[in-house]
């Protein structure tokens, strides 16, 4: 299967590495340092799940240069999402399916809006991965999954195809036949998960570990939660109580990809993150003061380190 990987972090660049492992045609959409590191001694997994040095590496630094795609991995933050799906537009015309697996409840709508609601499938990627250093994507713990799915739950060729490829790469892939709910679930534990971990500077064990910050984290998980519900997105109240049982399973040392992100001094997803919960919030009736003061918080680094 020939797969664009947009977007090579945490996500795209662990999910397209074992893609690639496996015999697929797999090119990486990269820019700067990871670019050069990749094209020069290929793209390392550090991981729990099993180590792979992938070498050599098909690394371009723009969509422009892949030729044609079956599927696109299209996992760039939040906040290159436009630009992004622009520079898509060569490939989804010639038949390329437009797989997203960003954070936030959003990315179909935005994609969809620029190439077309039909070339976009929505996913959602659990997985605890980063950059680390340039060509080396670093993953704890034993949970690397992808879920994703056409709307209604009827899955066409595309996607059962990429779902095909995926489980012979021997990646732990579902079809969802809810994926709305499936993506207000991920939604429900990242972003209290990512504004906690933000504001503390570190993993989610201390958070856990704390009352006073539990309780925090409690109320972040209630609030993206009803708004779950209000938006009727296939959410429960019930479902408080299981997103924080996840939570609390967890490996002590996770930290959310916008806590890296703030502590290397690049640009933050708040706005689709707590922004968005306390965004949504107010549009449709519903308290969400926990997730308010998290983007406020923050709101100083969403554009990266601030000038001293």
């Amino acid at each position: 299967m020939k797969i664009a990987v947009m977007g090579s972090g945490g996500v795209g660049g662990y999910f397209g590495a074992r893609l690639a492992a496996s015999g697929n045609d797999v090119t990486f959409i990269a820019r700067g340092t990871h670019l050069e590191a990749m094209r020069a001694k290929g793209l390392l997994l550090d991981s729990d799940i099993g180590r792979l040095h992938l070498q050599p590496v098909n690394a371009v630094a723009g969509a422009s240069d892949v030729p044609e795609a079956d599927a696109i991995i299209f996992a760039v933050k939040m906040r290159d999402t436009e630009s992004a799906a622009q520079s898509l537009r060569g490939l989804t015309a010639k038949g390329a399916t437009v797989f997203t697996f960003q954070n936030g409840v959003e990315s179909a709508a935005r994609v969809g809006g620029i190439l077309g609601r039909d070339k976009v499938v929505e996913g959602a990627a659990r997985i605890a991965a980063s950059i680390s250093e340039p060509g080396v994507i670093k993953q704890i713990g034993n949970f690397a999954r992808m879920e994703f799915g056409d709307a209604g739950g009827a899955h066409g060729d595309a996607t059962r195809a990429f779902h095909e490829a995926c489980i012979a790469a021997g990646i732990d892939a579902a079809l969802s036949d809810n994926i709305a709910r499936t993506i207000w679930l991920k939604f429900a534990m990242l972003a209290p998960m990512a504004g906690m971990t933000a504001l503390t500077r570190g993993p989610i064990g201390p958070v856990r570990d704390a009352p006073a910050a539990r309780a925090l984290l409690q109320a972040a998980v209630n609030e993206a939660v009803a708004v779950g519900v209000a938006l009727k997105a296939g959410l429960e109240m019930e479902d408080a109580a299981k997103t924080m049982r996840l939570i609390d399973g967890l490996p002590r040392a996770m930290m959310a990809s916008m806590c890296h992100d703030l502590l290397a001094g690049k640009p933050i997803e708040i706005d689709g993150l707590s922004g968005a919960v306390a965004r949504l919030a107010q549009a449709n009736g519903v308290s969400a003061p926990t997730h308010a003061f998290i983007a406020g918080a923050l709101a100083p680094f969403r554009d990266g380190k601030p000038a001293d």
